[in-house]
């Protein structure tokens, strides 16, 4: 049976997955008894075995998922140095408001409009670096790590949770990296990962930030970082149904291996490519291949007809096709994201079949052609 569902988060469930995946979920027990915390550890050592993380980067599981995670190392590590956010879609757009609005360090902001990175190399790595590694609304990523130097100054804080098991990641460039578990391995919503270098730590244990914290960011104890955060006696409770999703996830993975993932994810994105390449009437939101989404495949519509719509009638019009072909169960949530340019989204992540994603591009052709005959 076809899989329809491409919602960029949460994102589509590992292929052949069904509800018996949770039937040995440990319901009504405490995640602190000694099977809840070994099912949790197990989410944890299998996260870091399966991305390849260094030894001596710490793992945790945190609150509020990605948004939670990456909002904790903000609130917890930034104020020491100044600081620099890289913005080119509405999540790295987020985390910049905050870090001026909330925590009011004055950031320099490095913009970029959707579809287009920044000036990576314009980075000042005296500073703190806010970044995301995929703009999961725009369709761009960062092309590769090799503007972060060995020898940085600052703390370089990464939101990947649209890049994590889909893009490759240079840990020694990586000091704080977050993710969420319902993007690229279609997990569970409300629960993120935080991965912590030793210079992390080191920023931590040395740095008292002049706000209030809320419990859910608080990482430290007696002045040390809380290592038992980050060996299974998480912040708060976790649903342990989510856990055992998680690690049904993880598991499916691991079969693959990270390079398989990988290649699944790119796989998807050149079937996009072909797609687009012999179609006229659509693009890439991101012109350049290079920084080029194989996960957040956004997309624009640039038939003349469609280009002289205003806003209002354009997006009413596109989104009529998206309403069309999930009534038709062919492709659900495939809207672009709210502050985007109006097109489309189809999440590209491993859990998708690239024999699913050619029968959803062949109705949204088929479906656009009878639609634009009418205008």
């Amino acid at each position: 049976m076809q899989n329809p569902n491409f919602s960029s988060g949460p994102c589509s469930k590992r292929p052949s997955w069904s509800i018996d995946a949770l039937k040995n979920t440990p319901v009504g027990r405490s995640h602190r008894s000694a099977l809840g915390k070994e099912r949790i550890v197990k989410a944890i050592n299998d996260t870091r075995k399966i991305l390849n993380i260094p030894a001596d980067y710490l793992v945790g599981i945190m609150p509020a998922s990605d948004t939670g995670a990456f909002e904790c190392a903000m609130w917890s590590l930034l104020g020491p140095k100044p600081v620099t956010v890289l913005v080119w879609e509405s999540f790295s757009d987020g985390w910049a408001t905050d870090v001026a609005k909330q925590l009011k360090l004055n950031p320099k902001i490095i913009k970029a409009d959707y579809g287009k990175l920044p000036d990576l190399k314009s980075v000042d790595w005296t500073n703190d670096v806010v970044f995301v590694a995929n703009g999961t609304t725009s369709g761009v990523k960062v092309p590769d790590y090799n503007w972060i130097p060995a020898n940085r100054e600052g703390l370089s804080l990464c939101d990947a949770t649209s890049a994590a098991f889909a893009m490759d990641i240079d840990w020694s460039k990586i000091d704080v990296l977050t993710f969420s578990w319902q993007k690229c391995l279609g997990g569970e919503a409300a629960h993120g990962m935080m991965i912590l270098s030793p210079r992390a730590v080191a920023r931590l244990e040395s740095y008292d930030p002049p706000w209030p914290m809320p419990k859910i960011f608080r990482l430290k104890k007696s002045g040390k970082i809380n290592k038992a955060i980050f060996d299974g006696d998480v912040i708060n409770t976790p649903s342990m149904i989510c856990v055992e999703d998680y690690l049904d996830a993880l598991d499916w993975a691991g079969k693959i291996g990270l390079s398989g993932l990988i290649k699944k994810s790119e796989a998807n994105l050149q079937a996009v490519a072909d797609w687009v390449g012999k179609t006229d009437w659509i693009a890439f939101l991101a012109d350049d291949p290079k920084v080029r989404s194989n996960t957040s495949v956004c997309l624009s519509v640039i038939h003349p007809k469609i280009k002289a719509m205003d806003a209002d009638a354009k997006g009413k019009f596109l989104k009529s096709i998206t309403s069309d072909l999930s009534k038709k169960n062919i492709a659900h949530d495939i809207n672009s994201y709210k502050d985007a340019p109006a097109g489309y989204r189809f999440w590209c992540g491993p859990t998708i079949e690239e024999a699913d994603l050619k029968v959803a591009l062949a109705e949204l052709e088929k479906v656009f052609n009878e639609k634009i005959q009418g205008i």
